[in-house]
């Protein structure tokens, strides 16, 4: 959500910042703009795309070697341009934020009483004018910032710059991303690597608390309670290949397709060890799994679907109780807590605000076993967490996951096979067949995503509709919810997901001509009840699209329409049925005309509550 991008260097940096947005349009939002220090503070921003933003720099010939730039995501005010971001002070100071300031309306009140004026609806000014209302008592650019976010409350990530201090940039965070990218002769500040990867590799992750000061030739960081202090630089695998469309028509066409090697990629370190082992976890991954009594799963979104299918692996494979539950409702709610309990927060980005407090949350009733399961490097909820596994999935652009998920579902089996090793729940014989299954995985993946020209017909015929249901059943039901997820997300049609044994509970009220019916139907033990399930349906009218494996004995008849994947592949069976139904999503938005890399009113990386 939002994006933010910094540049301070001997060339015009206009062109740098620009370029950072588009990189960072991925993240969803509905304006954009920048701030340049030209002799003084110059600034042009726009509803709609950055391209629209762009044209408008250009013929107001922007130039400068200082600036800051910004794509909104609307939290507090309306999509307008007075809303959009950056924010300035009295013509003389200029400031990019992410998050949200909960105490804003407070300090609204008191710089009112100062005598200053708000321009915008939004949370932000208030910053702007705090900062400014520092500097006019003195205080020079970064102790004025310093002093300013002590009284925020909140989430943040802010970048200033100042007419009056032409030859540096500002910056601090406080539960949203921000990073330094270093130069030679020039430094950066971003909320994603992939804003700067074409200027620089060479990063510094801002931690909590954390303020920073740029100049042309060094960077200075400070935490929470103004100590110079020495972060770590990483350098970035971040690939410009991996940001780039190339023969594909959306992001999320070209990361659906490279989920076989996505896959191959995140199981390379079990095959390559030949078997599950704590190590793939972490150095203290035997310590602390080895005791582990129960699993708590923590996720948003997509995430949370992952973690709803390995309950059932973990239950069924490793023997240990397994809950999952959405982080933005287990931050809020007492819990009883248990310190042999697992807790797993899973999340592509990270960064994803609501996991990252649950997490936090979590620790501070004494849960010291923490895994982390996520697709980028040194991360928020990877730093804050005792072990990591990341899925090797690389860039994901497209708002709506795919790639992610899929990985996602392989790491969390990899899981489940240590935790059953580790309780002598897993025999070699056993071990052996998993390690081929992973094995076979990827090629599984290529033959669903194989089935897209038949699938192509079926979107056309969900194009014209306002709704839709899925069904599965068992570690299926979750790649139904998917599934609905992923058509409402992009095509804009509504989906809901149940388990099929719970269509006469409810949801078969709804079934009619008009609506269509989506069914996983996998070749497992539960096959003879889905199908009855499905002549529910059909005695109803309605219209049945259903997912079945190749080794399956079901046919086609008057309403029921089915597409074969590969055959059945065990208990892996729920990542090869998502292929389809995220495929079927995708041509489905196409036939209708969305925008499908940026779905109305969603964003990439949720780092507000």
């Amino acid at each position: 959500m939002c994006g933010i991008v910094g540049a301070i260097a001997n060339r015009d940096v206009v062109p740098v910042l620009i370029e950072g947005l588009k990189r960072l349009e991925y993240r969803g939002y509905d304006s954009a703009g920048i701030a340049v220090v030209d002799g003084g503070v110059r600034r042009v921003r726009r509803t709609g795309r950055v391209a629209e933003m762009e044209a408008a720099a250009l013929a107001e010939h922007f130039t400068a070697t200082l600036g800051i730039g910004h794509t909104r995501w609307a939290t507090h005010g309306g999509v307008t341009e007075g809303n959009a971001h950056p924010h300035i002070s009295h013509g003389e100071l200029a400031l990019v934020h992410n998050g949200i300031i909960e105490n804003h309306e407070e300090q609204r009140e008191r710089l009112r009483a100062l005598g200053y004026e708000f321009e915008s609806q939004t949370d932000t000014e208030v910053i702007a004018h705090l900062i400014h209302y520092y500097r006019t008592q003195g205080d020079d650019l970064l102790v004025a910032l310093q002093k300013a976010v002590r009284e925020l409350d909140g989430a943040y990530a802010i970048a200033v710059i100042d007419k009056r201090d032409p030859e540096r940039m500002v910056a601090a965070r406080v539960g949203c991303p921000l990073l330094v990218g270093l130069g030679e002769g020039e430094n950066f500040i971003a909320s994603d690597v992939s804003a700067i990867v074409s200027s620089t590799r060479r990063v510094i992750f801002l931690e909590e608390g954390d303020t920073a000061e740029l100049t042309r030739t060094a960077v200075r960081v400070f935490d929470a309670a103004d100590n110079e202090v020495q972060r770590e630089v990483h350098v970035s695998d971040v690939s410009l290949a991996s940001l780039e469309l190339g023969p594909y028509r959306h992001f999320m066409q070209k990361e659906i397709h490279e989920q076989p090697r996505a896959v191959a990629d995140t199981i390379e370190a079990v095959i390559d060890n030949n078997g599950f082992t704590p190590e793939l976890f972490g150095r203290d991954a035997a310590t602390v799994l080895r005791d582990v009594e129960a699993v708590q799963i923590l996720a948003c979104g997509t995430s949370y679907y992952a973690g709803l299918t390995a309950r059932y692996w973990i239950e069924a494979i490793a023997g240990v109780p397994c809950s999952v539950e959405v982080a933005s409702e287990y931050r809020y709610r007492k819990v009883v807590a248990n310190p042999k309990q697992l807790i797993v927060t899973i999340s592509q980005s990270g960064e994803t605000l609501d996991t990252m407090e649950a997490l936090k949350y979590a620790k501070s009733l004494g849960h010291d076993k923490t895994l982390s399961i996520c697709n980028v490097p040194e991360s928020a909820i990877p730093r804050a967490s005792k072990l990591v596994y990341y899925t090797r999935a690389g860039a994901e652009i497209g708002v709506a996951s795919t790639k992610a998920f899929t990985t996602q579902l392989v790491a969390l089996f990899v899981l489940t096979g240590t935790l059953a090793k580790l309780r002598g729940l897993l025999s070699a014989e056993q071990e052996t067949g998993y390690l081929d299954a992973l094995r076979q995985l990827p090629g599984s993946v290529q033959h669903a995503l194989n089935l897209e020209p038949q699938i192509i017909v079926w979107s056309d015929r969900f194009a014209p509709k306002q709704h839709a249901l899925f069904l599965g059943r068992g570690m299926h039901y979750p790649i139904a919810l998917e599934g609905a997820l992923k058509l409402k997300e992009i095509s804009y049609i509504h989906a809901e997901a149940y388990p099929a044994g719970e269509l006469k509970h409810g949801p078969l009220a709804l079934v009619d001509s008009a609506m269509p019916v989506v069914v996983i139907a996998p070749n497992d033990s539960l096959l003879e009840k889905v199908k009855s399930n499905i002549q529910e349906v059909r005695a109803r009218g309605g219209e049945m699209f259903v997912f079945a494996d190749a080794d399956s004995r079901f046919g086609e008849s008057e309403g029921v329409h089915v597409i074969r994947t590969p055959r059945h592949v065990g208990v892996l069976s729920p990542i090869v049925h998502a292929i389809p139904v995220q495929l079927l999503a995708y041509h489905a938005a196409l036939a209708r005309g969305t925008d499908v890399d940026k779905p109305r009113n969603l964003a990439k990386s949720v780092t507000v509550e």
